[in-house]
């Protein structure tokens, strides 16, 4: 599988030309370095401006169109944690205030998911500016506790103030700047419509979204980047947007410090801590947490929604082998049933004992109903629970029902009696041992499944059995032991998991981190494997049961 064209910013260190026609650029980075600040270890403790923040000043104010209105109005900005962010953004909006970039009257605004976080750069700006009795003496501050946070530049009336997801209804708004800041936490749309809509209002605005990487994809966040992605790859046209993308690849190996300085611009500079990097990276080795947040924060490597995953979806992936069902059909096959209520997703999973481990297969059955308003992205009526969940899941529902990964039954709610024919069909087409179900949901099937003669059993999904269950799937998974042919519709299911673990550090439940997410076939998977790894036989087949150059990427 060809590598996707690299979004990294290649430009900031190539030493190419930047046009600044009217030297506005030269403009802004000039005002920059008069500006001082409070922490800096420059003589008269002027503002540090590294050379990679420097040629992104440029590239902002630099290229003009005729007229003299910046090409730039959009800077998508993702930097890992540490690499002074905050410290550029107030600079920025300094410039947009007291600066030269300034308009009469002109309003620049922080933004932030509540007013604690927008309240960091705003603190941050204040300092630079009491650093300077001069700016001191012609901006007016009020910073009072509890109070609307605000700096007036007396002479033209621009301000800047801070505003966030918690301070209610924003429309009405006409900013020339805004700062949104680390809007992978930004709750709905509300705040970013009104910001944005209000920026269109003027001519010659400027966006300037600042953030480390964020957790799921169904989020405001990861459209936002993955649109600017698009821009560095040049599979879209959009010069009004540039894209300063600093981010790992999946398949980069996070312990190369090479990586962590390519991706931290800071590091060869002193910041962040190359120490603490050092430490964070090996407590990574040992925790499966502390390797998310390692990924997520440092590298800025966009992550799978569960905040406390079962397992790093890279290493679940490495078990993403094809095989041939056939060569299974005859080996001793154990099936776990875990049924959703009525809306959501149905899983069969069947799992062998192979000689490497376990093989697994899934099958998925889902409402119509709730594919198609899936598919619609929940459009409809908001207090409609499967509108609720299409318009939350980021799931590709009618995708995957058309390649045949997902059975839609007719209607609204589950129809059982559909996955009562498949278990039949799974019986009488492999050799079942046993059909685990969960005996709270299966009221509607299992009976019908123990009247046609097959071997159902209960497996309470209770701490006593879930738990050595959970712990034998992620014994294997850590392993490279599970092997799970690369269903998407179950790496879904496992990538929304989150873990409960107990002072020990097993895990004792999965949950997950929204009610409308998926997990039944990550559910049923433990099921199956617990049920196969009690079994005392094991593989007995002399046929491959699957080809090394068979890989899902």
């Amino acid at each position: 599988m060809s590598k996707a064209p690299s979004t990294f910013p290649e430009w900031i260190y190539d030493g190419s030309e930047i046009p600044d026609p009217f030297q506005y650029g030269e403009r802004a980075v000039t005002f920059l370095r008069t500006l001082r600040h409070p922490k800096s270890i420059l003589p008269n403790r002027s503002f540090q401006l590294d050379p990679w923040q420097e040629r992104i000043v440029r590239r902002i104010y630099g290229p003009r169109h005729p007229d003299g209105t910046r090409i730039t109005n959009t800077v998508a900005l993702m930097l890992p944690r540490g690499n002074r962010k905050t410290s550029l953004a107030a600079a920025l909006a300094l410039l947009h205030t007291i600066g030269p970039e300034r308009k009469p009257g002109g309003e620049a605004i922080f933004a932030a998911a509540d007013r604690k976080q927008a309240g960091i750069g705003f603190r941050e700006a204040v300092g630079i500016i009491r650093e300077d009795k001069r700016i001191v003496s012609a901006v007016g501050i009020y910073d009072a506790h509890n109070a609307p946070k605000k700096l007036i530049f007396r002479r033209d009336a621009s301000y800047l103030e801070v505003i966030s997801g918690d301070g209610g209804p924003q429309h009405g708004r006409t900013p020339a700047f805004v700062l949104a800041d680390e809007i992978h936490i930004w709750k709905g749309r509300d705040l970013w419509e009104a910001l944005t809509t209000g920026l269109e209002k003027i001519d010659d605005s400027l966006l300037v979204v600042a953030s480390t990487a964020g957790r799921g994809q169904d989020t405001l966040a990861f459209d936002f980047f993955e649109d600017a992605r698009n821009v560095a790859r040049g599979t879209v046209d959009d010069a009004s947007i540039l894209p300063i993308l600093f981010e790992a690849d999946r398949r980069d190996d996070w312990q190369d410090e090479e990586l962590w300085h390519r991706v931290n611009p800071g590091l060869q500079h002193g910041y962040p801590s190359l120490a603490g990097f050092r430490r964070h990276a090996s407590r990574s080795k040992r925790s499966v947490g502390d390797r998310q947040s390692f990924k997520q924060l440092k590298l800025n490597l966009w992550l799978d929604a569960s905040t406390e995953p079962l397992v790093d979806m890279e290493i679940y992936d490495q078990g993403a082998k094809e095989y041939d069902l056939d060569t299974l059909k005859n080996e001793p096959c154990w099936l776990a049933v875990d049924l959703s209520s009525t809306v959501d997703l149905s899983a069969i999973v069947g799992c062998w004992r192979v000689a490497e481990g376990y093989a697994l297969k899934a099958w998925f059955f889902c409402p119509q109903d709730t594919i198609d308003s899936k598919d619609d992205s929940g459009m409809g009526d908001a207090e409609d629970g499967v509108s609720k969940r299409a318009e939350q899941s980021g799931a590709p529902y009618q995708q995957w029902m058309e390649d045949g990964l997902i059975t839609a039954t007719v209607g609204n709610v589950i129809d059982y009696a559909e996955i009562e024919s498949k278990i039949v069909e799974l019986c009488e087409d492999l050799n079942v041992q046993e059909i685990a179900f969960d005996p709270f949901m299966a009221r509607q099937v299992q009976p019908k499944i123990l009247e046609a003669g097959l071997p159902a059993v209960d497996f309470r999904q209770v701490p006593s059995l879930m738990m050595p269950a959970a712990m034998e799937l992620e014994r294997a998974l850590l392993g490279g032991e599970l092997f799970h042919g690369g269903n998407p519709v179950l790496r879904h299911c496992f990538a929304n998991v989150v873990v409960k673990r107990n002072d020990h550090g097993h895990v004792v439940k999965f949950t997950k981190p929204k009610k409308w997410l998926s997990i039944d076939g990550a559910v049923a998977a433990a099921m199956a494997v617990s049920r196969a790894a009690a079994n005392e036989g094991g593989f007995t087949t002399n046929q491959p049961w699957f080809a090394d150059d068979m890989w899902i990427a």
